[in-house]
Protein backbone atom coordinates (compact mmCIF):
# COMPACT_ATOMS: atom_id res chain seq x y z
CA UNK A 1 0.00 0.00 0.00
CA UNK A 2 1.11 3.67 -0.50
CA UNK A 3 2.46 5.78 1.97
CA UNK A 4 0.55 8.59 2.97
CA UNK A 5 2.15 11.96 4.09
CA UNK A 6 -0.26 14.07 6.61
CA UNK A 7 -0.22 17.48 6.28
CA UNK A 8 -1.84 20.06 8.25
CA UNK A 9 -5.96 20.21 7.89
CA UNK A 10 -7.04 22.18 4.92
CA UNK A 11 -9.17 22.32 1.73
CA UNK A 12 -7.94 20.55 -0.52
CA UNK A 13 -11.37 18.83 -2.30
CA UNK A 14 -10.48 20.13 -6.56
CA UNK A 15 -11.44 20.37 -8.77
CA UNK A 16 -13.90 23.16 -8.35
CA UNK A 17 -15.74 25.35 -10.44
CA UNK A 18 -14.55 28.44 -11.62
CA UNK A 19 -17.10 31.03 -11.72
CA UNK A 20 -17.83 34.68 -11.46
CA UNK A 21 -20.29 36.00 -9.41
CA UNK A 22 -22.29 39.22 -9.96
CA UNK A 23 -23.97 41.42 -7.23
CA UNK A 24 -25.07 44.80 -7.06
CA UNK A 25 -27.52 46.38 -9.16
CA UNK A 26 -27.46 47.22 -12.99
CA UNK A 27 -25.92 50.64 -12.88
CA UNK A 28 -23.49 49.73 -9.63
CA UNK A 29 -22.58 45.98 -10.42
CA UNK A 30 -19.72 44.07 -9.02
CA UNK A 31 -18.03 41.06 -10.18
CA UNK A 32 -15.81 38.54 -8.10
CA UNK A 33 -14.59 35.44 -8.61
CA UNK A 34 -15.47 32.46 -6.70
CA UNK A 35 -14.10 28.68 -6.50
CA UNK A 36 -16.05 27.99 -2.98
CA UNK A 37 -19.23 27.39 -4.47
CA UNK A 38 -21.61 24.27 -4.90
CA UNK A 39 -25.23 23.20 -4.97
CA UNK A 40 -26.75 22.54 -1.39
CA UNK A 41 -30.50 21.15 -2.23
CA UNK A 42 -32.18 20.31 -5.37
CA UNK A 43 -35.90 21.21 -3.55
CA UNK A 44 -36.24 24.14 -3.44
CA UNK A 45 -32.65 24.84 -5.52
CA UNK A 46 -30.12 25.84 -3.35
CA UNK A 47 -26.56 27.22 -3.53
CA UNK A 48 -24.00 28.70 -1.76
CA UNK A 49 -20.78 30.96 -2.64
CA UNK A 50 -18.21 31.60 -0.02
CA UNK A 51 -16.93 35.17 0.40
CA UNK A 52 -14.18 36.79 2.88
CA UNK A 53 -15.78 39.61 4.38
CA UNK A 54 -13.53 42.61 3.34
CA UNK A 55 -13.53 41.95 -0.23
CA UNK A 56 -15.30 44.28 -2.26
CA UNK A 57 -18.34 42.17 -3.17
CA UNK A 58 -19.27 41.19 0.23
CA UNK A 59 -20.69 44.01 1.50
CA UNK A 60 -22.73 44.52 -1.87
CA UNK A 61 -23.91 41.14 -1.65
CA UNK A 62 -25.06 41.27 2.09
CA UNK A 63 -27.00 44.86 1.50
CA UNK A 64 -29.33 43.50 -1.48
CA UNK A 65 -28.99 39.83 -0.35
CA UNK A 66 -29.07 38.66 -3.54
CA UNK A 67 -25.72 37.46 -6.51
CA UNK A 68 -25.92 36.16 -9.79
CA UNK A 69 -23.31 33.10 -10.19
CA UNK A 70 -22.13 32.57 -13.95
CA UNK A 71 -20.34 29.61 -14.88
CA UNK A 72 -17.14 30.24 -17.00
CA UNK A 73 -15.75 29.04 -20.30
CA UNK A 74 -12.11 28.85 -21.74
CA UNK A 75 -12.65 32.24 -23.57
CA UNK A 76 -13.46 33.56 -20.38
CA UNK A 77 -10.34 32.57 -18.33
CA UNK A 78 -8.50 36.03 -18.92
CA UNK A 79 -11.35 37.99 -17.57
CA UNK A 80 -11.90 35.17 -14.47
CA UNK A 81 -8.74 35.48 -13.56
CA UNK A 82 -8.89 39.35 -13.86
CA UNK A 83 -12.09 39.71 -11.93
CA UNK A 84 -10.22 37.32 -8.65
CA UNK A 85 -7.59 39.32 -8.84
CA UNK A 86 -8.35 43.27 -8.99
CA UNK A 87 -10.69 45.16 -6.97
CA UNK A 88 -14.06 46.52 -7.56
CA UNK A 89 -12.79 49.57 -5.23
CA UNK A 90 -10.38 50.75 -7.78
CA UNK A 91 -11.46 49.41 -11.17
CA UNK A 92 -14.27 48.70 -13.21
CA UNK A 93 -14.40 45.05 -13.58
CA UNK A 94 -16.99 44.96 -16.30
CA UNK A 95 -14.79 47.33 -18.57
CA UNK A 96 -11.54 45.78 -17.38
CA UNK A 97 -12.53 42.27 -18.28
CA UNK A 98 -14.52 42.96 -21.40
CA UNK A 99 -17.70 41.43 -20.52
CA UNK A 100 -21.21 42.50 -21.09
CA UNK A 101 -23.92 43.14 -18.65
CA UNK A 102 -27.68 41.84 -19.24
CA UNK A 103 -30.54 42.63 -17.23
CA UNK A 104 -31.17 40.05 -14.61
CA UNK A 105 -34.58 38.49 -15.09
CA UNK A 106 -35.69 37.52 -11.00
CA UNK A 107 -32.82 39.70 -9.23
CA UNK A 108 -31.38 43.33 -9.58
CA UNK A 109 -28.38 42.31 -10.24
CA UNK A 110 -26.78 41.49 -13.68
CA UNK A 111 -25.80 38.90 -15.16
CA UNK A 112 -22.21 38.02 -17.39
CA UNK A 113 -23.59 37.86 -21.88
CA UNK A 114 -20.67 35.69 -22.11
CA UNK A 115 -21.31 33.32 -19.89
CA UNK A 116 -23.27 30.03 -20.70
CA UNK A 117 -25.49 29.36 -17.79
CA UNK A 118 -26.23 32.52 -14.86
CA UNK A 119 -27.64 30.96 -11.97
CA UNK A 120 -29.78 33.90 -10.36
CA UNK A 121 -30.12 33.62 -6.36
CA UNK A 122 -31.28 35.10 -3.40
CA UNK A 123 -29.33 35.12 -0.07
CA UNK A 124 -31.91 33.08 2.50
CA UNK A 125 -28.86 32.98 5.40
CA UNK A 126 -24.91 33.82 5.57
CA UNK A 127 -22.88 31.82 8.02
CA UNK A 128 -20.52 33.01 9.66
CA UNK A 129 -17.52 30.52 9.05
CA UNK A 130 -13.97 32.60 9.41
CA UNK A 131 -11.80 33.05 7.03
CA UNK A 132 -15.18 33.14 4.97
CA UNK A 133 -18.86 33.45 5.04
CA UNK A 134 -21.34 31.26 3.02
CA UNK A 135 -23.71 33.14 1.27
CA UNK A 136 -26.56 30.15 1.57
CA UNK A 137 -29.36 31.28 -1.15
CA UNK A 138 -32.14 29.90 -2.68
CA UNK A 139 -31.92 29.71 -7.10
CA UNK A 140 -34.44 32.44 -8.22
CA UNK A 141 -33.47 31.93 -12.12
CA UNK A 142 -31.60 29.81 -14.65
CA UNK A 143 -30.66 31.70 -17.42
CA UNK A 144 -28.87 29.60 -20.47
CA UNK A 145 -27.17 30.29 -23.58
CA UNK A 146 -29.55 29.57 -26.45
CA UNK A 147 -26.73 28.99 -28.63
CA UNK A 148 -26.28 25.90 -26.27
CA UNK A 149 -30.03 24.55 -27.05
CA UNK A 150 -30.28 21.13 -29.60
CA UNK A 151 -32.27 22.67 -31.96
CA UNK A 152 -33.88 19.17 -32.31
CA UNK A 153 -34.18 17.73 -28.94
CA UNK A 154 -34.21 20.66 -26.69
CA UNK A 155 -31.23 19.43 -24.63
CA UNK A 156 -29.22 21.97 -23.18
CA UNK A 157 -25.52 21.16 -24.66
CA UNK A 158 -23.24 22.53 -21.51
CA UNK A 159 -20.55 19.94 -21.90
CA UNK A 160 -20.39 22.03 -25.71
CA UNK A 161 -19.66 25.46 -23.43
CA UNK A 162 -15.79 24.79 -23.24
CA UNK A 163 -16.44 24.73 -19.02
CA UNK A 164 -13.56 25.23 -16.87
CA UNK A 165 -12.14 24.40 -13.54
CA UNK A 166 -10.33 25.46 -11.02
CA UNK A 167 -7.40 22.87 -9.14
CA UNK A 168 -4.91 23.96 -7.07
CA UNK A 169 -3.97 27.32 -7.96
CA UNK A 170 -4.87 26.86 -11.75
CA UNK A 171 -7.58 26.94 -14.30
CA UNK A 172 -8.12 23.67 -16.46
CA UNK A 173 -10.07 23.25 -19.00
CA UNK A 174 -12.57 20.19 -18.66
CA UNK A 175 -11.70 16.68 -20.78
CA UNK A 176 -13.69 13.87 -21.97
CA UNK A 177 -17.15 12.35 -20.72
CA UNK A 178 -15.87 9.00 -19.09
CA UNK A 179 -19.59 7.79 -18.34
CA UNK A 180 -22.97 9.20 -17.46
CA UNK A 181 -24.58 8.47 -13.92
CA UNK A 182 -25.48 5.26 -13.08
CA UNK A 183 -23.46 4.00 -16.43
CA UNK A 184 -21.52 1.24 -13.91
CA UNK A 185 -24.55 -0.26 -13.07
CA UNK A 186 -26.49 -0.01 -16.14
CA UNK A 187 -27.54 -3.56 -17.84
CA UNK A 188 -26.39 -3.96 -21.36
Amino acid sequence: MPMRQEWKPGTMIYPLPAVIVSCGDFDNANLITVAWTGTICTNPAMCYISVRPERHSYEMIRERMEFTINLTTESMARATDRCGVKSGRDIDKWADAALTKGRGHKVSCPYICESPLSIECRVKEIMRLGSHDMFIAEVMSVLADDSLIDPETGAFRLDKAGLMAYSHGAYWSLGNEIGRFGWSVKKK
